[in-house]
């Protein structure tokens, strides 16, 4: 699925639309993503704040609400390539280089994020439907999915300020 990913998200990168030119339909969508990412940020904090606190009901729904956030993302985020082409950054001087180091760790663990995501819920799911042998796998891959995925919700941000607002 991320290989999928990987390759349309390419190919609508290559695709060049006009310089400077944004269909009015889509010229929200990237402060739409932003807000997205942020949700997703939130819902994962809120769900990690509830599991340690053993409320698996609300962090059951955290959970699933920052994947549904995730996946509204990148159906926005690729409706938004598809018209508008990529946008280069103008940023010079110091903010050039932290730029393309947290744009290039934010693609790669965005494409990493696919499948440890969904194993993750999957066996989450799976544990809360009585297969108790899925939780231990659940605890364990969650901890190293949680500090990634909130990692990929926070640099898209952060990557969204430096290219639009700075």
């Amino acid at each position: 699925m991320s290989v999928a990913a990987i390759a349309v998200l390419a190919t609508l990168m290559l695709k060049r639309a006009p310089a400077g030119v944004v269909a009015p339909s889509v010229a929200a969508l990237p402060t739409v993503n932003a807000l997205l990412n942020t949700a997703s940020a939130v819902l994962l904090t809120a769900g990690f704040v509830f599991i340690r606190r053993r409320n698996v009901v609300a962090h059951r729904a955290c959970m699933l609400g920052a994947f549904a956030v995730s996946v509204l993302f990148l159906a926005c985020y690729l409706v938004y390539h598809a018209h508008a082409g990529s946008r280069p950054f103008a940023g010079r001087g110091w903010i050039r280089p932290i730029y393309f180091v947290l744009l290039v760790s934010h693609i790669v663990l965005a494409a990493v994020i696919v499948p440890l995501a969904l194993t993750t819920i999957y066996r989450g799911l799976s544990a809360y439907r009585g297969l108790p042998a899925q939780i231990d796998r659940h605890k364990r891959l969650a901890r190293r999915t949680l500090p990634i995925w909130l990692y990929v919700s926070v640099t898209g941000v952060i990557v969204y300020v430096l290219l639009y607002h700075w």
